[in-house]
């Protein structure tokens, strides 16, 4: 059975490079635009796109909706759906504008790769997702052994994460010199460190607890004043696997002295940390919105809010309210039921309302 076409891979290979040099899409948005259009050749045995007809994107459609997850065995989710079939419209968009391609297909062609506007607002329902509290990353840092320097790497990395609300990707490319300590700063420069969007932005330590600061200090000093690492050396080094000779296998051989090459092995310490804790696995990512739950407890005035969003590396204090502002149910409850209990927490309330108030008002100015 054919598995491509070659002149269907010369189109795809121009697209993908428009979408890289043109739209700054990333590696991770380039992969996945490149399993929908697959997805959608496999649909039509890799026929030769010039020949695309309506009734294909309908039979891929229909086809989707009814494949199932090669690592879950499920069907596939509405939020997959929307991904592949908002990429292969977009693909089909750009198609209909090149040569050998605009006599054959149409700009209303990309319509029928389309989920139904139910299926659609399924797809972006905002779905709760547990979020580790700040009792919890305290008992995982408590319960993490810290003898070798291997261990203590991990528990510095976990301790830095709830300590900034770093992204793993930054965090796997940071190097001593982004870290002041004297100032309690992490400096993002997007020419060294992975940041998203390629941003630059300043990190200043959050207050989640003195023992995780030490912790952190303790690491910083470590590097510095005992492997006498230097600015341009990383702050979370990759491990140094060596070759057993008598045993015939791979062994840890304490830190290597250059940086992890993806987030892969980030993930791969909360996961053990987590689990050695007995607790759910939590991913790096999750101590942003525990960070963001901290920040509408703490916050008091707009400037306060503001602030801390800008920590996040947002320019617009509603990105944060958006991405991380939800509440959990059980804070929920907890807030309507107080607000029902006249003369209580009267006060307060309105002191939050006159907040969010000044709050919205600059954010639409």
């Amino acid at each position: 059975m054919t598995k491509y076409n070659a002149e269907n891979e010369r189109i795809k290979r121009e697209y993908l490079t428009y979408l890289k040099a043109a739209k700054g899409m990333s590696e991770a948005s380039l992969d996945a635009v490149a399993k929908a259009l697959h997805r959608f050749e496999s649909s039509t045995k890799f026929r030769d796109f010039r020949k695309f007809h309506v009734e294909q994107a309908v039979a891929f459609r229909r086809q989707l909706s009814e494949a199932t997850s090669a690592a879950t065995g499920k069907s596939l989710s509405q939020a997959t759906l929307l991904q592949t079939l908002n990429a292969l419209r977009a693909f089909v968009l750009w198609l209909a504008g090149q040569p050998g391609y605009r006599s054959r297909i149409s700009y209303s062609d990309a319509e029928y790769f389309r989920l139904s506007e139910k299926d659609t607002r399924v797809a972006k329902a905002i779905r709760e997702r547990p979020v580790p509290t700040l009792e919890q990353v305290h008992h995982v840092l408590a319960a993490m052994p810290d003898t070798t320097e291997i261990e203590r790497r991990n528990r510095a990395l976990i301790a830095f994460t709830l300590l900034t609300g770093i992204r793993d990707g930054a965090l796997a490319s940071l190097k001593l010199k982004h870290v002041d300590l004297a100032e309690g700063k992490v400096t993002q420069d997007a020419r060294e460190v992975k940041t998203k969007f390629s941003k630059s932005f300043t990190t200043w330590f959050l207050p989640v607890g003195d023992g995780v600061r030490v912790i952190v200090d303790d690491w910083v000093a470590y590097l510095r004043d005992q492997k006498l690492w230097g600015g341009d050396d990383p702050l979370f080094p990759a491990t140094e696997v060596v070759n057993n000779g008598e045993s015939f296998q791979f062994e840890s051989a304490g830190l290597s002295r250059r940086h992890w090459a993806n987030a892969t092995p980030v993930r791969a310490i909360f996961r053990s940390a987590f689990a050695l804790a007995g607790l759910p696995y939590f991913n790096p990512h999750s101590f942003r919105k525990t960070l963001a739950q901290l920040g509408q407890r703490l916050c008091r005035t707009p400037e306060e809010v503001k602030a801390w969003s800008q920590n996040f590396g947002h320019d617009d204090v509603m990105t944060t309210f958006r991405s991380y502002g939800e509440v959990p149910s059980s804070r929920q409850a907890q807030i309507i039921k107080n607000l029902n209990r006249p003369g209580e927490h009267g006060l307060e309330a309105h002191e939050a309302l006159k907040t969010l108030e000044r709050i919205f008002r600059r954010s639409n100015l």
